[in-house]
Parts: structure tokens; sequence; C-alpha cells
């Protein structure tokens, strides 16, 4: 089972529009790290967002690149501030390829939580508008590749 975590993309600040949706930027790194994902074979059965505006549009290239069959839906746990125990329970046992979008520093926690046991670990970091490939191997998760914020 995979599980790919990603961070979503550049956003507007507050200032510009409170619901901070993705900048043009964003939308086009989102775009971008989605068809790089594809290439690498990224296909997730089920996609999750945190319901804000950013991390949905981050979550829709992947939906209609990776796999327009994939669920697509806002998920209980993805908050900025949501203890990564939630999310790492929900795919407990679950035999789907499972991408999550969402926020810091939830992100870097759930991976830390996932790869060490220990949200607050040191050593791993997690880039920032990027995705983390990690993956259960039956006696644990294991990272497997990244895929950073691609240039401009």
């Amino acid at each position: 089972m995979m599980l790919y975590l990603v961070h979503h993309g550049e956003a507007v600040g507050p200032k510009v529009d409170p619901a901070r949706p993705l900048s043009e930027r964003g939308r086009l790194h989102a775009d971008r790290l989605a068809l790089d994902a594809a290439a690498r074979g990224v296909k997730p059965s089920v996609i999750w967002h945190s319901g804000k505006t950013r991390a949905r549009q981050t979550a829709e290239p992947f939906w209609h690149i990776c796999n327009p069959l994939a669920e697509l839906s806002e998920a209980r746990g993805l908050q900025p501030a949501d203890p990564p125990e939630w999310i790492r329970d929900a795919v407990t046992g679950e035999t789907r390829d499972v991408m999550v979008v969402g926020h810091f520093p939830h992100l870097p926690g759930l991976l830390r939580l996932l790869v060490r046991g220990d949200a607050d670990a040191a050593g791993v970091d997690f880039p920032l508008h990027g995705l983390v490939a990690v993956e259960w191997d039956g006696r644990g998760w294991v990272e497997r590749y990244r895929i950073r914020e691609p240039a401009p």
C-alpha cells in the first residue's frame, strides 16, 4: 500500500483572499507536480484533502491527471494542527493507495510519525509544496521517494 503525502501549492495571502486559494504560480506547480507524479506511476485510489480551498485545488490536478476514477473527498484529520495519529490510524489496514493533501505542520509531523514512530522526531524534513511517497512494507512505513516543487 502506498501513501502519498502532498503539501498544497503556493496560496495567495489572507489579505488578498481570506479563503487563500492557490496563486497562479501555485496552480501551475500543482499541475506540474501531478504530471511528475503520474510519470512515476502514482495512481491513488483515494485522494483526501483538508477541505481548505488551497488543498482542494492542489488535489484536483492529481485526481484529473493520476486517476480520474479515484475517490476525491474532504477528510477529517488534515487540518494544520490536527494530530498526525488520526491519519495514521485512518490508513492502518487500508489496502488501497491513498493520497492526502494537506498543510504544515501536520504533514511533516505525519511523515515523522510514520517513518520514525514519533511526530516530533528530528531529522525528517518535508519538501515545501512537494510530495513524499511512503509504503507499508508489512512491518512499517518506509519512505520510497520525494518529488519537490517543480521549478517555474
